[in-house]
């Protein structure tokens, strides 16, 4: 293989990597937008989702360069809304 080969490779496997990051991260997102509206309206919700996805934000994250989320609390989502 080639330098330019293994450059090319390196970099395709650097942006699927950061591909993957950025679908987690938006499910993500919608998930604690979820858990936002429902606490706004003063309904039930809970933050399993949210976690969960974090958990496969953490895992992908420990296979190359994208960046780590926090798990996140219910009383995180309260103090959200609250300042809100």
């Amino acid at each position: 293989m080639s330098v330019h080969e293994a450059i090319t490779k390196h970099s395709t496997a650097q942006h699927l990597h950061l591909v993957r990051f950025a679908e987690l991260d938006e499910q993500r997102e919608q998930a604690i937008e979820a858990c936002v509206d429902l606490c706004r309206r003063g309904l039930p919700f809970s933050v399993d989702e949210i976690n969960a996805i974090t958990a496969q934000i953490i895992a992908h994250a420990k296979q190359g360069i994208s960046p780590l989320r926090s798990y996140v609390t219910e009383d995180m989502v309260r103090d959200f809304v609250k300042k809100g």
